[in-house]
C-alpha cells in the first residue's frame, strides 16, 4: 500500500512569545494553537467542575450512604484501574469509612457492571456500587443491582447506547444533554470530576475532615489514566496531564508510580506523558490482560513503597509475558495479511477482521493495534470467549468511529453483534462464532463507506522537514518541553531523506540505524521499532530512504545525543508524488 506523506502548511503563530523554539512555535501552529494563553497550563484554566451535568446529585448521592458500605467496581484496564485508585483514596480521605473495590476478571465475568459481578458485589452488602470507566452500558447489571436494593451511581465516559441504564445518577461527558465543554475526558477524568463535586459539597456543609487533602494531590493518577487511555489532549486535558506530570517529577505522586518508573528505568524528575504511555501504562494493563487488575489497583492504592515495589515487580513480570504472547500472536497476524501488504496486492480491505482459535482473549487488542498500524486500516482481532461465542477488540484510525461503525452494523443487521461498546478509536464486541464470516463482511463494507468520506487512511500527516540547524539536539528538548503530547495533540512528527549507511537488527524486531544526512549534512543515530518480521528473510534497508521520524535524546555514559525514532520507512518518489503542500 502506498503511503503518502503530507506536510501540513501553517501560518505562523502569533502571540506565543519571543523565546519559543522557531520549530515549536510551527508545531503548535499547526494544531491550532494561536496564543500563548492557549499554552498555558494552569489549574484555573480547567473547565468549571458543576458544568459537568450530573455532578452535583452524584455528590448527594455520595453523601447519602456516607456511612454506609460502598463499592466501586472499575474496568480492567489502566484508565479502571487508576479510576477506582483515585475513588477509593479520595472517599477514604474524605471519611468514607467502609469503601472497597471489585474489578470483573475479564476471563470469568466480562466487561463492567454485568448482572453476576452484582451479585459478586452483593456478598459485602453495599448499599452503593460506583461505577468508573464503565457502566453506561451495563443495563442487565444496573437492574440487578436496583433489584437487589443497591443503588447505583455510573460514572462513565465511553458513549452511550440507545438505552441508558436505571441507574440513580449518570456522569458521563458524552452524554447528549451533557453540554460540558470537553467529551474527551477519561474515565479518571470524569471520577476526578465527581470527588471535586463531592469535597465542595462537604467543604460548603462543614464536613470536610481538616486533614483532607485538595484535589490536586491526586492529578498524578489522573494524569496516567488519561494518558493510557489515548483519549484527545484537549485543552481540558492538556491541563489534567501537565499538572499531574509536574507532580510526579516533583516525586509528589503516589509510591505505586514511582516504582513502576523504577521498574521501567525511567526518569521520574525528566517524565513526559509518553514514558506514561509507553512504560507504565503497559505494565498496569498486564495485569488486566493476564490476571487479576486488582494487582494494579492495589499498587497504586499502596503508601508502603516496599509493598508497591513488591507489586510492581509482579506487573513488570505479568508484562514480561504479555509481550512474548503478543510476539507470538503477532507473527501469526502478520503472515495471516501479509497478502495485503504486498505492492500492487489484488486482495483489498478497508475493515480487516483476524481470529485464531488458539489466540489470547487479553492480548487481542494488542495485535489489532499493531496491524491496524501496518495496514492503516480498522482492525478487529478477535479470541475464543467461550465455545459458542467470541470477544473481540477494535482498533480504529483517524476519521473512522469504531463505536459508530459496529452501531451501525448492529443496527443494519440485529442480532448479527452481541453486544459492543467503546468510542471513536477502539471499541469490545462480542458475537457468536458461527457469524464471524457475515460480520467481518459488513464490518468490510462499513469500514468502506466511512473511507468513502473520509478519504485515504494512507496519508501521513508531518510537521516538515528540518534545516541543517534545526536537525538538532536543543530541538529535541525544546519538543519534548512542549508537551504534553498525546492523542489530539499530537506529537510532532517530520520526514525527509536520508542515507542509510549502516543497518542492523536489535531486539529480534527492531532496527538500528546510522544515517547520513543529504549533502553531508551529518551523521545521526536512529531506531526503528517493529520493522523487521523474524518469519521474513528480506534483506536490511540500505541507500537512499524517505524517514518520518520524531526527535528524542538518548543518554549514553552520560552524554546526551540526539537520536531519530523511525515511525514509517519509505522509498523515495519524486517530490510531486510523495508530498502534498
Amino acid at each position: 500500500m502506498l503511503k503518502i506523506v503530507r506536510r501540513m502548511v501553517t501560518a505562523p503563530a502569533a502571540d506565543l512569545g519571543p523565546a519559543l523554539h522557531p520549530v515549536l512555535r510551527r508545531v503548535y501552529a499547526a494544531r491550532g494553537v494561536e496564543s500563548a494563553e492557549q499554552l498555558r497550563l494552569a489549574l484555573e484554566r480547567l473547565l468549571p467542575v458543576r458544568t459537568l451535568a450530573g455532578v452535583d446529585a452524584a455528590a448527594e448521592l455520595l453523601l447519602q450512604h456516607r456511612t454506609q458500605a460502598i463499592v466501586i467496581v472499575g474496568d480492567f484496564d489502566a484508565d479502571g484501574a487508576t479510576s477506582s485508585a483515585l475513588m477509593l483514596r479520595a472517599l477514604r480521605s474524605f471519611g468514607f469509612p467502609v469503601v472497597d473495590f471489585l474489578v470483573p476478571n475479564r476471563f470469568e465475568y466480562g466487561y463492567g457492571l454485568t448482572p453476576e459481578i452484582v451479585d459478586l458485589a452483593a456478598r459485602a452488602g453495599p448499599a452503593l456500587i460506583v461505577t468508573v470507566d464503565n457502566g453506561i452500558a451495563s443495563l442487565a447489571g444496573v437492574r440487578r443491582a436496583r433489584t437487589l436494593g443497591i443503588d447505583v451511581l455510573v460514572t462513565d465516559h465511553h458513549l452511550p447506547g440507545a438505552e441508558l441504564p436505571p441507574a440513580n445518577v449518570i456522569v458521563n461527558p458524552n452524554l447528549p444533554d451533557s453540554g460540558f465543554g470537553s467529551s474527551a475526558l477519561a474515565g479518571v477524568g470524569v471520577a476526578f470530576y465527581v470527588l471535586a463535586a463531592l469535597r465542595r459539597r462537604l467543604e460548603q456543609q462543614g464536613g470536610l475532615p481538616a486533614d483532607a487533602p485538595s484535589m490536586a494531590v491526586w492529578l498524578d493518577l489522573v494524569a496516567l489514566g488519561t494518558v493510557a487511555d489515548v483519549v484527545p489532549l484537549d485543552a481540558n486535558n492538556r491541563v489534567l496531564v501537565a499538572q499531574g506530570l509536574a507532580r510526579i517529577r516533583a516525586g509528589r505522586c503516589v509510591p505505586g508510580i514511582t516504582a513502576l518508573l523504577e521498574i521501567a528505568r525511567r526518569s521520574q524528575s525528566q517524565l513526559v506523558a509518553s514514558d506514561l504511555g509507553f512504560a507504565v501504562a503497559p505494565r498496569l494493563n498486564a495485569a488486566g490482560r493476564l490476571s487479576d487488575m486488582s494487582i494494579g489497583i492495589r499498587c497504586l492504592l499502596s503508601d508502603d513503597v516496599a509493598e508497591a515495589r513488591a507489586l510492581a515487580m509482579q506487573l513488570d513480570a505479568l508484562n514480561v509475558e504479555r509481550r512474548d504472547i503478543e510476539a507470538r500472536m503477532q507473527v501469526e497476524a502478520l503472515a495471516a495479511v501479509r497478502v495485503l501488504t504486498q505492492p500492487g496486492a489484488v486482495v483489498q480491505r478497508s475493515g480487516v477482521v483476524l481470529y485464531d482459535a488458539v489466540w489470547h482473549q487479553g492480548i487481542v487488542g494488542l495485535v489489532a493495534g499493531r496491524i491496524k498500524e501496518k495496514l492503516r486500516r480498522p482492525v478487529i482481532a478477535f479470541a475464543n470467549a467461550d465455545p459458542q461465542s467470541l470477544r473481540g477488540s477494535a482498533r480504529s484510525i483517524a476519521g473512522v468511529h469504531i463505536r459508530d461503525v459496529l452501531d451501525a452494523i448492529a443496527t443494519r443487521q440485529p442480532g448479527l453483534i452481541e453486544k459492543f461498546g467503546g468510542h471513536a478509536m477502539a471499541a469490545g464486541l462480542t458475537l457468536a462464532r458461527d457469524h464471524l464470516d457475515a460480520f467481518a463482511a459488513a464490518f468490510d463494507a462499513e469500514v468502506a463507506r466511512w473511507l468513502a468520506r473520509c478519504g485515504s487512511p494512507d496519508i501521513i500527516e508531518t510537521d516538515g522537514e528540518l534545516t541543517d540547524a534545526e536537525l538538532a539536539l536543543s530541538t529535541a528538548e525544546a519538543l519534548r518541553e512542549g508537551g504534553p503530547w498525546g492523542a489530539g495533540f499530537p506529537e510532532p512528527l517530520f520526514d525527509g531523506e536520508f542515507e542509510i549507511r549502516r543497518s542492523r537488527v536489535i531486539g529480534e524486531r527492531h532496527l538500528k540505524l546510522q544515517l547520513q544526512a543529504p549533502e553531508g549534512r551529518g551523521v545521526f543515530d536512529a531506531v526503528a521499532f517493529n520493522q523487521v518480521n523474524p518469519q521474513d528473510a528480506q534483506p536490511l534497508p540500505m541507500g537512499r530512504v524517505r524517514l518520518v521520524y520524531r526527535l528524542d535524546a538518548n543518554e549514553y555514559q552520560g552524554e546526551r545525543r540526539l537520536q531519530l525514532m523511525i515511525e514509517h520507512l519509505l522509498p523515495v518518489l519524486p517530490v510531486a508524488e510523495s508530498l502534498t503542500r
